[in-house]
Parts: structure tokens; sequence; C-alpha cells
């Protein structure tokens, strides 16, 4: 397994992260992509913890993710199983597990600045912050899908579950788009990926 996880991460992060998973006796599984979350920890019955990742990620998004899920466990041990799973202690606990990593030997240097925003007070999720997470999508493999945010109003576009809408106007923080089938209006967030069936003007 540490050579397949070898494989996913950045070659210059991989000492550091063995050490923290050999640290806090961690099983990592990577899974096929999940629609819903990049990674995840759980308590086994067993006792043992482990985290899953999807296989899906670029090697930048796949450390974060990776550390992400460390911090939950990092932060329940320390403070308890009451804390809020995204809460203050699980942010102070990630900034402290991420820091050694953002540096150019790890990252590319254009990354540098935006993940010190991020990790500044970092979210649930990575995808929540637009700028951070278009620029790690330019390290994914080649892909046909695009952001809800890139397309022009009117484009008609399908998501991964066949379902098919039109792209609709921007509201606050998210992006209205009506399904065909049914006209219902749904929120759609900025980087949602689908796949143009007709371009907008």
């Amino acid at each position: 397994m540490t050579q397949y996880l070898k494989s996913h991460l950045p070659e210059a992060s991989y000492t550091r992260v063995l050490t923290l998973l050999d640290k806090d006796n961690l099983d990592v599984i990577i899974k096929n992509e999940r629609k819903t979350r990049h990674g995840d920890y759980r308590e086994l019955p067993n006792g043992r913890h482990q985290i899953s990742i999807n296989n899906n990620l670029n090697t930048y998004r796949f450390l974060m993710t990776l550390i992400h899920e460390i911090a939950h466990y990092e932060a329940f041990k320390k403070y308890g199983r009451t804390i809020k799973p995204h809460g203050i202690e699980w942010k102070h606990t990630f900034q402290h597990l991420m820091l050694p990593f953002i540096n150019p030997e790890v990252f590319p240097n254009h990354l540098l600045p935006l993940l010190a925003r991020h990790f500044k007070n970092p979210k649930a999720s990575s995808d929540s912050d637009i700028t951070l997470s278009t620029a790690l999508k330019k390290y994914d493999p080649p892909s046909h899908l695009v952001f809800v945010s890139h397309l022009a109003p009117g484009t008609v576009f399908k998501m991964k579950n066949e379902r098919i809408f039109t792209r609709g106007q921007v509201r606050r923080t998210r992006i209205e788009c009506i399904e065909i089938n049914t006209k219902r209006t749904y929120l759609f967030h900025p980087n949602a990926e689908v796949e143009v069936l007709q371009s907008g003007v």
C-alpha cells in the first residue's frame, strides 16, 4: 500500500505523510470516485481508525484531502468527540498539520499564495474556495467536464447522473439552473463539474 500511496502524492510530501500515518497508526484505503466527497475518516468497530481517499484526485488535492482527514482524527483525539467536525479545533489542527507542506518543494509556486490565504480559515471543503479549486483543477487529467461558473447563461448541460439543465443567473454564491424535464430551479455550486450539450449566448 505504501508504494501505491506514494504514486498519489507529491514526491516531496511522501516521507512526512508516512510519519504522520505511522504516529497515529492510521489505515488508508484508496477508493473509486465518490460524487459527494473527496475522502472521509471513521473509527472502525475493531477500534482502528481508517481514512479513505478518492483515487481520481490529482496529487496536490490528494495530499490536502489526506491531511484534512488526519486532522479529523487528531482533533477528535485531543478535544473529544463532542467537537464540531469542522469547528475551530479541527481548523487549528488542519492548519498545524498542513503548514510544513506549504512550500515550493511540495506545491508549485503559483499555488502557494492561494494556499496561504485558504489556510487562514480552512473550509469544510476546498471546493468552497473557488479560486483555489480552479487552480488545482489545472492538474487534473484531461477532461471534457467544465465548471458551471464557466458556462454562459442559457448553456444546456448534463450532470453525471444524466439530468439535463439550462444555466441561469448567479444568485449570491450559487448559480440558478433549470432542469429541462421538470422546469424546476436548482442552485448549483459554481465549481460543480458538468458536460456541455449546447452552448449559451
